[in-house]
């Protein structure tokens, strides 16, 4: 694998701080829309510990921010982060990540160096595949005198067979995934905070952290709630990162189906990073959201 930048269609100096590298791995995109989870699947073009290019089985909007989960080769468990689309072009889509983790970005070049260290060892062994088909190639000519050789046709049903039965088998790991994959993104989330080691330097009121606001997903009346007409205003405490992306949300009052719609929202909220003497801090705030029937 050769590790460099990719600028499709550039060509001058990459403008890139850390390289790209180039990857062909399986991601899956969640993004929220009126309250309701939308999950894309799509295959990554290239990515580094900034962000990923990459093209999805549907369209983004620049400015939404997105949960995703990308399955790296030979990793036990998918990486999971959340991340801000800067562009869309049909189907290829760029997007930088957000509150990244040093552990994270860390797996990220360590198995970036790990593909490249398989890529340039594949052409000797290729070499050595070649030699031995060249040789089989030998036998087989001169074995193809005496008539046609049945058994290679058994082995290569018996392959088939063996083919089908490995996919069926990732297709039931693949939806097992599916399923799990939204829950564990929400967990994922409400511990981010601590896992990250990042604990609020101040608490922030409602109205100045308001003015900081740069993407608001709304809160949508539940549907399962419009029978019984409940309504009310959810407080949450929200913990805001550094980089103005919600860390944490906890819901203060309220009925579960209201305090669930509301995290879901608030969840996607971006701000401005809140400085202090010009040092962006993590903070915390509350907010509120009204619900009505």
């Amino acid at each position: 694998m050769a590790v460099g930048a990719q600028a499709l269609g550039w060509d001058k100096p990459s403008r890139r701080r850390v390289p790209r590298y180039p990857a062909q791995v399986s991601l899956d995109v969640t993004v929220l829309r009126s309250g309701i989870p939308d999950t894309l699947p799509g295959r990554a073009v290239n990515f580094c510990e900034r962000g990923i290019a990459a093209v999805l089985a549907g369209e983004l909007i620049p400015g939404e921010t997105v949960g995703m989960e990308i399955w790296l080769e030979g990793t036990a468990q998918p990486l999971r982060a959340r991340a801000l689309v800067r562009h869309h072009d049909r189907l290829r889509c760029g997007m930088e990540f957000l509150g990244l983790s040093n552990d994270q970005q860390a797996a990220i070049r360590d198995w970036a160096m790990q593909m490249k260290s398989v890529s340039e060892s594949a052409p000797a062994a290729t070499t050595s595949e070649n030699i031995g088909a060249r040789e089989s190639g030998g036998r087989g000519a001169s074995h193809r005198g005496g008539g046609p050789r049945r058994p290679v046709r058994k082995r290569g049903a018996r392959r088939w067979i063996g083919v089908l039965i490995a996919a069926l088998v990732l297709l039931a790991v693949f939806w097992w995934r599916w399923n799990r994959g939204w829950e564990e993104l929400e967990s994922g989330l409400s511990g981010h905070a601590a896992a990250s080691g990042e604990q609020p330097k101040a608490h922030v009121p409602a109205e100045e952290m308001e003015r900081l606001l740069i993407h608001r997903v709304e809160a949508q009346y539940p549907e399962s709630a419009r029978g019984t007409g409940v309504q009310g205003v959810i407080a949450l405490d929200v913990v805001v990162g550094r980089d103005g992306s919600v860390l944490a949300l906890k819901p203060l009052n309220g009925p579960d189906v209201l305090a669930r719609s509301a995290t879901d929202a608030l969840r996607w909220w971006k701000f401005e990073p809140y400085k202090v003497n010009g040092e962006p801090i993590v903070v915390e705030t509350t907010l509120a959201v009204e619900f009505k029937p």
